[in-house]
């Protein structure tokens, strides 16, 4: 390959990046294929095509700090409670991805002659997904707090559970164990099992009691690059305490996140990581992209090619079954088997190991290499298809699952009106369940971070789902009379003990709600008009203790007139109103007399006696 002109410069390497990225990544979103397959598509350009650069290797180990910081970025957003009442999707429906997707890839690779060693090794690491793919395709999306995120995002844990345990199956199946042949010993094992467990409890009680102090008092320093400073320590900190114990680096990072869910300075942590994510992660599918050898796809490009789609379709339709099986839905299985059929990561770690134990050739590893990779470039592309796998009916896009509620506030409809409310519930910590079936609402929403749940709230066993049977307080905020009175109706009956909170939509509408004895009303427009009249009479000069005054008075005529017209009269209260009524102006003498005109031809009368000092009468 020729030398590019200044390829000695620091620049040089970091301007084709940046230059590949830019030109790339617009392209395929363009096209819908979403920013990951642009970046990949980036890095074989660049790399095995051009040959531009040739060190990928050495870039993918530093943009795998991307996936660190993706994974504590991600535990920012878990508290211990909602990761335990998880645990059924971790321990349930990824161990079983894991043992069956496995199961299945193994008996296909040992039926072709493969040793049964082989087999077991590669079908298992074949069995997990990539988390920086389907995170970053979540993230991107705005779609981890969607039901088939959740799941998914619950598989990804157990997977990366998981990777302990298959590079020590690595060393148990190995003809040897290094390169003297040392014969592997169970005493070895377990002290590995020490040194992690003793890892995780020495994270989690520095997590739990060191952290928050140690960012205090660096938040009083008032230095706000010693906050990120802080905050990147923190994170690689963990990954490297995991990583020595044996553990995936990523999974320290997101235990250290978790401890750091309820501390007062996670939106601080999460802005100062954010950009740093961002780029490694960027950079970490380019470094894929360039890791592919285009030579040995060539050579074996039938054999790669069929491989990579039949894995991933056995994959997807494992996946697929077991969503079925733990009552998923169609739309979220189906959505679950598209995100995760690729083969992740953590093969390249695992093909690794493999080669320096004897269970696999060099060209074994790269052809393996070369299969993961691929699946990871056609996952948009089967992400994509999703929507054709699933029904066009109303809802059936957010097939909800409200298992993971807690709460025992529910608040109906997410529009301008509840999204202010719900900021007040949240901003005490209020464990609220929010409730919209407005699909793009509840995407958007999950870009800014709130988990909203789909579902009709006028349909009874959705608010069942919600937690209505043990709700405290039912807020409801939907726009219009009818849909609102009929949410009322139903909890009255249903949930008599709760309290029930009500956006009116106009006065007639107030006085229902009042006529049916809701808990609180308002009407939606009542307290934006009062803040506007106050302000005016504030830029007018009227003093400020005169506006209280006002304020008061016109509050109490309201509320006066509201409870006389509950009677069922909507005329009663007028006289407590302020109005502004003109009062007519005494009649005046005309300065000019008036001139009749005969009846029958309207001409001038000259004969007419003079006209009188009689003033003229206003019809």
């Amino acid at each position: 390959m020729a030398t590019l002109p200044g390829s000695e410069s620091l620049f040089t390497e970091p301007l084709i990046l940046l230059g590949a990225a830019a030109l790339a990544v617009p392209i395929f979103k363009r096209l819908g294929f979403g920013s990951v397959l642009g970046y990949l598509a980036a890095g074989v350009i660049i790399g095995p095509f051009f040959q531009l650069i040739t060190d990928s290797e050495s870039i993918l180990k530093v943009a795998e700090l991307g996936v660190v910081l993706l994974l504590f970025v991600i535990g920012l957003e878990l508290k211990p409670s909602r990761l335990w009442s998880m645990r059924r999707d971790i321990f349930g429906l990824g161990s079983a991805q894991v043992v069956l997707t496995g199961a299945a890839l193994f008996g296909l690779i040992y039926a072709f002659g493969k040793s049964w060693q082989f087999a077991l090794v590669v079908g298992l690491g074949l069995a997990l997904s990539s988390t920086a793919i389907a995170m970053q395709t979540l993230n991107e999306r705005g779609e981890l707090s969607q039901p088939y995120g959740q799941k998914s995002f619950s598989i990804l844990l157990l997977q990366d559970l998981a990777i302990v345990p298959l590079l020590a199956l690595v060393a148990f199946v190995a003809p040897y164990r290094n390169e003297s042949g040392e014969p592997l010993g169970w005493t070895s094992a377990f002290m590995e099992l020490g040194i992690i467990a003793g890892s995780v409890v020495a994270l989690v009680l520095i997590g739990r009691h060191l952290l928050n102090p140690m960012f205090r008092i660096l938040a009083n320093s008032k230095a706000r690059e010693i906050m990120t400073v802080a905050a990147l320590l923190v994170v690689f900190g963990a990954a490297a305490l995991l990583e020595f114990a044996g553990m995936s680096s990523a999974m320290g990072a997101f235990l250290a996140g978790v401890m750091l869910a309820e501390s007062s300075f996670r939106h601080e942590l999460e802005a100062d990581i954010e950009p740093f994510r961002g780029l490694l992660m960027g950079l970490f599918f380019m470094a894929v992209g360039m890791s592919l050898d285009l030579a040995i796809i060539y050579q074996n490009w039938a054999l790669i090619g069929g491989t990579a789609l039949l894995f991933m379709i056995i994959k997807g339709a494992i996946l697929y079954g077991l969503g079925r099986i733990f009552r998923l839905g169609h739309a979220v299985s189906v959505r679950v088997a598209m995100l995760l059929p690729q083969h992740g990561e953590f093969a390249f770690v695992l093909f690794t190991a493999a080669v320096a134990a004897g269970l696999m050739s060099p060209t074994d590893s790269s052809i393996l290499t070369a299969i993961a990779t691929i699946t990871m470039a056609l996952t948009p592309l089967a992400l994509s298809l999703a929507p054709r796998l699933i029904p066009k009916v109303e809802g059936e896009e957010y097939e909800d699952d409200f298992s993971d509620v807690t709460g025992n506030v529910i608040l109906i409809s997410f529009g301008r009106f509840g999204q202010v409310v719900s900021q007040l519930l949240l901003a005490e910590r209020i464990d609220v369940t929010i409730i919209d079936n407005n699909a793009e609402r509840i995407r958007s929403a999950a870009k800014f971070g709130f988990k909203i749940y789909y579902g009709d709230g006028r349909r009874l066993n959705v608010l069942r789902a919600a937690g209505l049977d043990r709700a405290r307080m039912v807020i409801i905020c939907t726009d219009g009379s009818a849909p609102t009175s009929q949410v009322v109706r139903m909890v009255q009956k249903h949930a008599p003990h709760a309290k029930v909170y009500v956006r009116s939509y106009d006065r007639p509408h107030s006085i229902a709600l009042r006529q049916n004895h809701v808990d609180f009303e308002i009407r939606e427009s009542v307290e934006s008009a009062m803040r506007m009249g106050t302000e005016a009479l504030k830029g007018l000069g009227v003093p400020a203790e005169r506006i209280e005054e006002i304020a008061a008075d016109v509050r109490k005529r309201d509320e006066l007139r509201l409870q006389m017209q509950s009677g069922g009269d909507l005329q009663a209260g007028l006289d407590t109103l302020h109005t502004n009524t003109v009062t007519p102006e005494p009649l005046v003498t005309p300065e000019r007399s008036a001139i009749p005109l005969t009846k029958e031809t309207g001409a001038l009368v000259d004969d007419q006696p003079a006209a009188t000092d009689e003033p003229a009468k206003v019809l």
